[in-house]
């Protein structure tokens, strides 16, 4: 089959490798339809390649058909069409059992001290061939693929893999209650969802902070009042203004480790992926730092006793959090890799009838062959052509 591989930092390629087979009794084979280009693989394009070995299949957005089913998978059989979440959960674990499925006991990484394992993302995560390729092997497929619908395109029901349910998570996190201000730092994919998220809880305002003016315009024509970092001095102190002095009631941080503004973080990330991998590690691991500009921005402007949902990826060790100013606002903070099954039967209802309350229509921009994703990774890296959502085609 052809995949997308990994083949050194800022190089992916498309290559033959051998099909997939089923090796254990809970496994599925899917042949996809549709899978997407995730804003953490490029952390994985850019920042984690120490993680990595030449040859491994990205992707952990996948959709498609069931070809192949184990003994032991019931709920699902050949010709049924299924959303692969990117967490592999067992669904019957202590965390499994209380919804934690992205602390799958059955699939957690021990050896790298990590939660559950992902599809396509590293040595961290179980080092899990991804669903960026013609076919994909899905392990504990007993439990973890979604059975939806046909009627819809799959751009429907794509986003459940984990656009939706981590943007759903990350509303719920920040306890979002009607009548709140709610701020997003990055309108990416995820911030666009959970803004409309937001919203479509009962909102009373909702603000995206973003430089990008393809995604400013984007939240904007879904109903969001929008911020431009890039021309908007102190973000803090603008949302200060627009709640009479008090800040953002709930604060959902959806950048993570690619935040700008934060120049002497980016370029010891750059040079700790320059070292040999096992130096590489060890730097990432114990002194690694993050770009901290758009988490900055989170904290200043939530109110006091506001929360703070983190929702956009973080790998450092070492990131210099202001303690004591968290700690004299009463701030809450929660986060984490979404829960993804936990989510989907409040999703499921508002993406199953004519209507599309939460706009999943509106969030592709680019749709091209699997074989073309190379040029798709890097036009989403520049964000150029407008590029906001890349779903590929096998």
């Amino acid at each position: 089959m052809r995949a997308l591989t990994w083949q050194g930092t800022g190089k992916v390629s498309v290559e033959t490798v051998p099909d997939p087979k089923i090796e254990e009794p809970t496994d599925a084979i899917i042949r996809i339809t549709s899978t997407a280009i995730c804003g953490s693989d490029l952390h994985l394009y850019d920042v984690l390649g120490m993680y990595l070995d030449k040859g491994d299949i990205l992707g952990h957005e996948p959709m498609g058909i069931v070809e192949e089913v184990g003994p032991e998978v019931t709920h699902i059989r050949p010709g049924d069409r299924v959303v692969i979440p990117f967490n592999i959960s067992c669904g019957h674990c202590w965390m499994c059992s209380r919804g934690l499925f992205a602390q799958c006991e059955t699939t957690q990484t021990r050896s790298q001290g990590t939660g559950a394992s992902l599809f396509g993302y590293t040595k961290l995560y179980g080092q899990v061939p991804g669903g960026q390729a013609e076919y994909l092997r899905v392990p504990q497929a007993h439990f973890g693929p979604i059975k939806v619908p046909d009627g819809h395109p799959d751009e429907r029901f794509l986003f459940l893999s984990d656009v939706l349910t981590t943007s759903w998570q990350a509303v719920r996190f920040a306890e979002v209650e009607p009548g709140d201000t709610v701020l997003v730092t990055g309108l990416g994919p995820i911030g666009q969802m959970s803004a409309r998220i937001a919203r479509h809880l009962g909102a009373d305002r909702v603000i995206g902070v973003d430089s990008v003016p393809e995604r400013l315009a984007m939240a904007s024509r879904n109903g969001i009042q929008t911020l431009d970092g890039g021309t908007v001095d102190d973000i803090g102190e603008a949302v200060r203004d627009l709640t009479g002095g008090r800040g953002a009631d709930r604060v959902i941080e959806a950048v993570g480790m690619e935040a700008h503004g934060s120049p002497i973080q980016s370029a010891a990330m750059k040079a700790a992926g320059m070292l040999p991998d096992p130096l590489a590690r060890k730097a990432t691991e114990t002194i690694g730092v993050d770009r901290m500009a758009a988490l900055n921005t989170a904290f200043d402007a939530v109110r006091r006793a506001g929360t703070i949902s983190i929702i956009g990826v973080y790998g450092g060790n070492a990131d210099p959090f202001p303690m004591k100013d968290l700690f004299d606002k009463g701030v809450t903070l929660r986060m984490g890799q979404a829960h993804v099954k936990r989510w989907v039967d409040d999703l499921m209802p508002l993406l199953t009838g004519d209507d599309d309350p939460l706009g999943v229509g509106d969030l592709v921009t680019h749709r091209v062959p699997l074989e073309q994703a190379p040029d798709a990774y890097e036009m989403f890296k520049q964000k150029s052509d407008g590029c906001i959502k890349v779903v590929l085609k096998p």
